[in-house]
């Protein structure tokens, strides 16, 4: 039997000793340690959406930048360009295997790009792989530590996901907005302690809606605007050390043309590296969201429950069967995805809010941060547009089902309230509990209207949903009455 040939190979070294590495594979030495001391989740930096590409971008900048600084040659500052240009047009999963669950505050990660880079542009260079005229950190990382780099990159990419977020968002107001309008007089019952209370219309509910998620879409530019200011300069621990004054200006103004976007140097690059409460910001807006989701998509499961014996104030577009073995039952589905959503981010917050502790003068978690944020920001990013096209979009409503409730509301005994006090009011109201009445019709038999005044303040229940209409009855009923305010409470 022959013994098949070994594959080309090279050797890398670097402070722990030597290595062979495959002849084709694209990352080198410090990356192959990481995969052996790290590989767990399953996910790498290639997962996070937008990570790898800001880092290349930042690699790109930083070339330039030290070029222009006159501390890296023409050759290798355009090499390591050309490099970071081909994996920006394609990126290769394979060429970036660290799992994001790695230690070091992300210097695998850093690492991995370097060693890719320097891999590439040395080819570009010599025409063949397996030289090494550009090395990963004297090149590619120069004027750079990775622990302003991958806070720099954490920003250029969660800010990029919060536009995205946003526009998902501009679509789900939308969406409320149609809904407020097309329901706009169409009366129901409010709720409140899940007991009924006074009537709205479903346009007002619905305008609550698209009113808490525009809120909170301006939340999110605020956060997206904030993710501008990066410590990209701030090198190891703040104090710029190995960076010059020319590449610190350059690598921002290239940063900026290569990405169309204004981003600047932190205030202070010392805060930049010791304190992440910047992400306890983004992802304590995130849970927000997630929160009004979960509660927009409970309310819904609630008023479309029945159909025969729950609510039935809406109906909910069926977009698949709802049980293995009870013929006709649909179920809420498209509002249970987007709670299981929800209940994931308020996950990630918490992990979030551990991670940004940090300690002295640098945060290391923030490789956890960025999965965390990352996965949150995906699966609301991904879920809304379906919640919206499979869910709010083809809401209907049971206007008769609504009138019906809104009508019979003992709450509508606070317009007697406001008339002639609290307590007649609710010795009405409790009358017409005991006898199954209508308020109206209590009111007449408890003796305290009369069957016309009955019909002035009870024929239309659309006026409790308008202050200006229902200020105004109320103020003319209580001109036309014939009697003190004070009168004493009927018995029957």
């Amino acid at each position: 039997m022959t013994t098949p040939p070994l594959a080309p190979s090279r050797v890398e070294e670097d402070a722990l000793g030597t290595r062979l590495m495959p002849y084709d594979t694209a990352y080198g030495i410090q990356t192959a340690r990481a995969v052996d001391n790290f590989s767990i989740s399953g996910r790498t930096i290639a997962d996070i959406e937008g990570f790898v590409p800001a880092i290349l971008l930042i690699k790109q900048a930083a070339a330039r930048a030290n070029h222009q600084a006159g501390e890296l040659e023409t050759s290798i500052a355009e090499a390591i360009e050309r490099a970071a240009t081909e994996q920006l047009h394609g990126i290769k999963r394979g060429d970036f295997p660290v799992d994001i669950y790695h230690g070091g505050g992300g210097t695998a990660a850093n690492m991995n790009i370097n060693e890719v880079l320097a891999n590439r542009a040395s080819e570009i260079l010599v025409g063949r792989k397996g030289s090494h005229p550009v090395h990963p950190n004297t090149h590619v990382n120069m004027a750079q530590s990775t622990n302003d780099v991958i806070p720099s990159a954490m920003k250029i990419a969660i800010g990029n996901e919060l536009g995205s977020l946003r526009g998902g968002l501009a679509v789900l107001v939308e969406a409320l907005l149609e809904k407020e309008r097309a329901f706009g007089d169409v009366l129901k019952l409010a709720r409140t302690c899940l007991q009924d209370a006074l009537p709205i219309t479903f346009g007002q509910q619905f305008s609550g809606y698209r009113a808490a998620f525009q809120r909170q879409a301006h939340d999110i530019a605020v956060l997206e605007k904030s993710c501008l200011s990066l410590p990209l300069g701030a090198t190891a621990v703040g104090t710029g050390f190995a960076s010059s004054a020319a590449y610190r200006r350059f690598v921002y103004e290239e940063l900026r043309i290569l990405t169309g976007k204004g981003y600047y140097p932190e205030e202070n690059l010392f805060d930049g590296l010791q304190n992440a409460d910047h992400w306890i910001q983004v992802s304590g807006s995130l849970k927000a969201i997630a929160i009004t989701l979960s509660k927009l998509s409970s309310d819904l499961r609630l008023m479309s429950s029945g159909p025969r014996s729950g609510l039935a104030e809406i109906t909910l577009p069926a977009v698949q069967p709802g049980s293995s073995i009870m013929p006709g039952k649909i179920n809420p589905v498209m509002p249970e995805m987007m709670m299981q959503v929800a209940f994931r981010v308020i996950g990630n917050d918490a992990t979030v809010t551990r991670a940004v502790e940090g300690e002295l003068d640098l945060n290391v978690w923030e490789s956890v941060i960025l999965d965390a944020l990352s996965e949150s920001l995906r699966l609301m990013r991904r879920a809304i547009p379906l919640f919206v096209s499979g869910c709010v979009s083809g809401i209907e409503v049971n206007s008769k089902r609504g009138l019906s409730d809104a009508s019979g509301s003992l709450a509508l005994s606070t317009i007697l309230a406001a008339i002639f006090g609290y307590p007649a009011a609710s010795a009405v109201a409790k009358h017409a509990a005991q006898h199954d009445l209508p308020i109206g019709q209590a009111a007449v038999e408890y003796g305290l209207i009369s069957k016309q005044d009955s019909g002035r303040l009870f024929a239309d229940p659309s006026v409790f949903t308008n202050a200006e209409r229902s200020e105004r009855l109320i103020a003319d009923f209580k001109a036309q009455l014939h009697e003190p305010l004070t009168r004493s409470i009927p018995h029957v």
